[in-house]
């Protein structure tokens, strides 16, 4: 005839099998589970293409602004700027549209 495990013993090993299950789900579903870090590691991906974007604009606008600074002055570019903004033209050219 078998043993029966006492109330005591059936008692620690359900609670133990409940815990292992916790922790279990804690480690893959939890706030810093390995689904939450495979999340975090996307986000940081896709900012980090977000601020290299960011810089290369923040370069080419200190480029422009420092070639029509006063201390540098790009004759081209201020010609270019002049027809786009303002609409200027030279006096021998014509317009067409």
């Amino acid at each position: 005839m078998p043993q029966r495990l006492s109330i005591g013993a059936t008692v620690f090993l359900v609670l133990t099998v409940l815990l292992s299950l916790y922790f279990a789900y804690a480690a893959v579903q939890g706030p810093s589970g390995i689904l939450r870090r495979i999340q975090i590691q996307a986000e940081t991906a896709e900012l980090q293409t977000a601020r290299d974007t960011l810089r290369t604009d923040v370069a080419r606008m200190q480029n422009l602004t420092r070639r029509l600074s006063d201390d540098y002055l790009d004759l081209d570019l201020l010609d270019e700027r002049a027809r786009e903004v303002l609409g200027l033209l030279r006096a021998d050219e014509v317009l067409l549209r």
